[in-house]
């Protein structure tokens, strides 16, 4: 078994609240859980109404398959156009 996280981080430049700032995270959640078959979590700069750091998980039988779901996620999300990418970061642990 294979387990995948990604960490994405993304940007709100023109954002000035943190009211606008959970509606563009709900909007990600909301959009990503209807179209994948992942977890997806706020994980950080909560606070912080500029910046988003989500946490993304799956489970699978291959490393391949899940990374090539992680990346496909990821380019969902920069592709949706409600926020600028940022950083990315892949882990993965067998068990």
């Amino acid at each position: 078994m294979v387990v995948g996280v990604l960490t994405l981080l993304l940007y709100l430049p023109d954002n000035h609240s943190l009211k606008g700032k959970r509606s563009v995270v709900r909007a990600v959640k909301a959009r990503v859980s209807s179209k994948f078959n992942v977890s997806i979590a706020e994980t950080d700069d909560l606070d912080n109404w500029q910046k988003i750091t989500l946490g993304i998980a799956q489970v699978g039988n291959e490393r391949d398959h899940v990374d090539r779901s992680l990346r496909e996620v990821s380019s969902f999300i920069c592709g949706l156009g409600l926020a600028e990418a940022g950083e990315e970061h892949y882990d993965f642990d067998n068990y």
